[in-house]
């Protein structure tokens, strides 16, 4: 569905990034689904506990992100329920960049792999003015902004 409401367009290379990470968000989201059916059927004695369920039944219930879900998903040092809110403004964030188009502010850390959103953007912007997108990097500027007046 993805793919085809932002097809892959030399123009706007966003809607790659967005393909992208709808990829890797998917396979995280079916892995926990499975996995977590699996957990379930096992502490009941539906099937076999393995060593793979029980790590993950051990984490659960230490409030840790299992390890399969560590290996598939985003770099977090957060505990688990703290994780999970995490991924739901993640999955938040690509529905409504879905649903309403390409935001104009993007959630950098939000994404599975920032290293495509930055590239494309430059991608973007080396395209619409004809330049080598080698040849562009980003510079930032560090403000302070604060207002030291009235801070005692």
């Amino acid at each position: 569905m993805v793919s085809n409401k932002y097809p892959t367009s030399y123009e706007e290379s966003m809607n790659t990034v967005l393909f992208q990470e709808c990829v890797r968000y998917n396979n995280l989201l079916a892995d926990m689904a499975i996995m977590l059916k699996q957990v379930l059927l096992a502490l009941i004695g539906e099937v076999v506990m393995s060593e793979e369920l029980e790590a993950m039944a051990n984490a659960i219930f230490d409030n840790k992100v299992p390890p399969s879900w560590e290996k598939k998903g985003f770099l977090s040092l957060k505990p688990l329920a703290s994780w999970i809110e995490d991924c739901n403004s993640r999955i938040d964030f690509l529905l409504e960049w879905i649903n309403t188009g390409t935001p104009i502010v993007f959630w950098v850390s939000g994404f599975f792999f920032p290293q495509a959103f930055f590239t494309g953007t430059l991608q973007n912007f080396a395209r619409a003015r004809t330049i080598a997108v080698d040849k562009l990097s980003f510079d930032f500027t560090y403000l302070d902004t604060i207002d030291h007046t009235h801070i005692k």
